[in-house]
């Protein structure tokens, strides 16, 4: 039997191999300005993802789509009832970059290719799984590969939901070859673990020129709307002492949650991303603003505590402003925890194959969060360029792309071959 330590350091060439790959599939879906614009159930798509199945067929793997369009690539194992899946979604943001999502493809059928090569058959099925979609770029829904794999899917999610153009879901899906899957079968049983590797999207390992992120938590986010009512008014006729000014009060309010956010630090961020005057011009005191505030930490009762008390000011600064808020909370998702087994075993193998690597969590969503409460599951990241992230500029260097790889053959053979 090779020796896995070896096998890990003589894989030189792989990062030509993985970054020669993503290149070959960014042609699916390729942009004018630069970008990747690969949406669900488009031709691009379509194409893409059989074009991935042709590859795994050629490296040897049993490739199929299941009922909505998730491709798997298989190394059958000696044990078929049990299966331990990699990859990740194949589909785009708009313009998006060459390497979100896709990376986790490519590096899992490299990774397969190489353990078939130098492992042969392994204990139980090792399996890549091209998902379906995860952005939710052309219709209001996410994560609708992974939802349907483990069984969280529902049809009457996605019936009555169109894209930007009036095209329905159910009309798209049909057109690209797919259909519902059967309900009452329900979540596969066989899986065993689930392990993604992605892009940071971020640049905590850039800034710390650590090639591996060994993930074990993904962050919890609390997403609200506010709208600020005061009174329009006249700018020069107005004194100051009487202005309801709804662009002041919503000011002291943002500088406060700002505040705050950086008083209370890591791992707690807290972003205002929008934020709109009315009626916007340039003589009138503003009567109206609308805001949103986006909250994420790796803990469910710091992102309650905090909550709590960033409300509780804006209440008394609306007070003072003697004007009316109205606080949307439209998204309330707890943190998830990686498997601690799964976690400390891809850091074992981070360890003996000599990967440079650190423990950290996910401040962006991604699959595993959907397995993760009912599959164990681990991520892998590799340093993003200055933290770009769905964009043309997106880019990681081949290098590191290729520790990625690395990184996952150690945990997909140690997950994959040891009894």
């Amino acid at each position: 039997m090779n020796d896995m330590k070896d096998i890990v350091q003589q894989l030189d060439h792989l990062a030509d191999e993985t970054a020669g790959k993503l290149e070959w599939l960014a042609e699916f879906g390729k942009d004018p300005e630069g970008g990747v614009s690969r949406l669900l159930y488009t031709k691009e798509w379509v194409e893409g993802q059989h074009a991935l199945k042709e590859w795994m067929e050629n490296e040897g793997l049993e490739a199929r789509f299941d009922e909505i369009g998730n491709l798997y690539g298989t190394l059958k194992g000696k044990n078929t009832s049990e299966t331990v899946l990699t990859g990740s979604h194949v589909d785009t943001v708009k313009n998006g970059g060459r390497f979100d999502g896709a990376y986790g493809v490519v590096a899992g059928i490299i990774a397969l290719k190489y353990l078939k090569q130098h492992f042969g058959q392994p204990v139980r099925n090792i399996e890549v799984v091209s998902m379906a979609e995860e952005e939710g770029s052309r219709f209001p829904y996410s994560f609708w590969g992974s939802k349907n794999i483990v069984g969280l899917a529902k049809r009457e999610d996605v019936e009555n939901i169109k894209d930007f153009e009036g095209i329905p879901f159910t009309e798209a899906m049909k057109n690209a070859g797919f259909d519902f899957g059967n309900e009452q079968i329900g979540p596969r049983k066989d899986l065993k673990a689930f392990v993604e590797v992605h892009v940071e999207q971020g640049s905590v390992l850039e800034t710390e020129q650590i090639a591996i992120g060994v993930v074990n938590n993904i962050v919890g986010q609390r997403r609200y709307t506010v709208e600020i009512t005061g009174e329009a008014n006249h700018a020069g006729t107005t004194p100051m002492g009487y202005r309801k000014d709804a662009v002041y009060a919503a000011s002291q309010m943002i500088h406060e949650i700002i505040s705050m956010a950086r008083e209370t630090g890591d791992p707690l961020v807290t972003t205002v991303g929008k934020f709109e005057a009315y009626p916007n011009v340039v003589n009138v005191v503003p009567g109206k603003v609308i805001f949103t505030i986006d909250v994420r930490h790796t803990d469910k009762e710091a992102i309650i505590s905090f909550t709590e008390k960033m409300t509780a000011r804006m209440q008394e600064i609306a007070k003072t402003h003697e004007i009316e808020m109205n606080i949307d909370l439209w998204m309330d998702e707890d943190p998830v925890p990686m498997d601690q087994k799964v976690v400390d075993l891809i850091e074992k193998q981070c360890k003996e194959n000599g990967l440079n690597y650190k423990l950290m969590h996910s401040g962006a969503g991604h699959d595993s969060q959907i397995f993760a409460p009912v599959v164990p599951t681990a991520m892998l990241f590799v340093p993003s360029l200055k933290g770009i992230s769905h964009n043309p500029a997106e880019f990681t260097e081949p290098t590191d792309l290729a520790e990625g790889v690395k990184a996952l053959i150690g945990a997909l053979y140690e997950l994959g071959y040891k009894e």
